[in-house]
């Protein structure tokens, strides 16, 4: 099944993908623009949206804000 590599993640999935706990993944989602899509009540990613936010320096955000 190729189509599964590209399928939806979880919360806790790109969070361990990652490294970073869940309540990090959620103050991303909302301080720093975190690619996440809502559906229901659930947040999903696409791995490879949040790759390219991470290169763009998206996780780092919150550090530049201090200088």
């Amino acid at each position: 099944m190729a189509g599964m590599e590209d399928r939806w993640l979880s919360v806790e999935e790109i969070g361990t993908y990652l490294g970073v706990s869940s309540d990090t993944i959620y103050r991303w989602i909302d301080k720093h623009g975190m690619p996440a899509h809502r559906m229901g009540r659930l947040w999903k990613f696409k791995k490879d949206e949040v790759d390219q936010w991470v290169k763009a320096g998206g996780a780092a955000e919150h550090q530049k804000k201090g200088s």
